[in-house]
C-alpha cells in the first residue's frame, strides 16, 4: 500500500531550513498585505524584519546540507524557489506597500522580480553543467539574489522614520500617464546587477 506524503519523509535536515526561509518570505508578503488593509507601520516593518531571517536560514542550508553531505538536485531546486520568494516576489511587495505603487513602479518591481527568477534559473543551469564535469562553481555571474535584502533594510529605514506613502523618499514624477518613485530605480539596479554577465563574485 503507498505511503501518503512520501516526498516530505524524504525531505533532509537542510530542506526544512530551505523551507523555514520560503516561510518568512510568504510571511512577509501577507504582512505588506495587513499594512495596506489596516495601516499598521508595526506589521510593515515585522515582514521587513521576516526577510533578514529568511536569509539567516538560507544560509543555514547550505552549511547544514555540506555538513550533512546531503545536497541534492532536489535541494538546489527547493532553494531556488524559496529565495524567489524571500528575496525576490517578498521586497517586491514590501516596496509596493511602502507607496511605489505608479504605472511605472509595477514594471520596474516586475522587473526587479523577473531578474530574480532568471538569475536563479541561469545559476541552477550552469551549476548543473558543472557538476556534472566534476567541476567546482568558483563565481557567481550577476549578484546572488539574496543582496536584495539591502533594498530591505533601506525600506526599513525610510518606515521606521515615517517616509513611506506621500512622504516616501525622493519623491514621484509624473510621466506621461503613471507615476514614478525614483526610489524604486533602486530595484532596477539591484535587477539589473544580478542578470549581469560581466559581474563575478566570487563563490565561498
Amino acid at each position: 500500500m503507498s505511503r501518503h506524503f512520501s516526498m516530505l519523509r524524504e525531505f533532509q535536515l537542510a530542506d526544512w531550513f530551505t523551507l523555514a526561509n520560503a516561510f518568512c518570505g510568504t510571511g512577509a508578503i501577507f504582512a505588506a498585505m495587513r499594512f495596506l488593509q489596516e495601516g499598521r507601520t508595526a506589521d510593515l516593518l515585522l515582514g521587513m524584519a521576516l526577510i533578514p531571517a529568511a536569509f539567516v536560514f538560507d544560509a543555514l542550508d547550505g552549511r547544514v546540507a555540506r555538513w550533512r553531505k546531503s545536497a541534492s538536485t532536489l535541494g538546489r531546486e527547493l532553494d531556488s524557489l524559496a529565495d524567489v520568494i524571500s528575496f525576490g516576489v517578498a521586497p517586491a511587495a514590501l516596496a509596493y506597500a511602502c507607496g511605489m505603487q505608479g504605472g511605472w513602479d509595477w514594471l520596474v518591481l516586475s522587473y526587479f522580480v523577473g531578474c530574480g527568477v532568471s538569475r536563479l534559473a541561469r545559476y541552477n543551469v550552469t551549476a548543473e553543467a558543472l557538476s556534472g564535469g566534476g567541476d567546482k562553481v568558483r563565481y557567481f555571474e550577476g549578484t546572488p539574489i539574496p543582496t536584495s535584502l539591502l533594498l530591505v533594510v533601506v525600506l526599513a529605514v525610510a518606515a521606521a522614520r515615517g517616509a513611506i506613502g506621500p512622504e516616501l523618499w525622493w519623491g514621484q514624477w509624473q510621466l506621461g500617464p503613471w507615476q514614478l518613485h525614483p526610489l524604486v530605480l533602486l530595484f532596477a539596479l539591484s535587477g539589473s546587477l544580478m542578470i549581469s554577465k560581466t559581474l563575478r563574485i566570487p563563490k565561498p
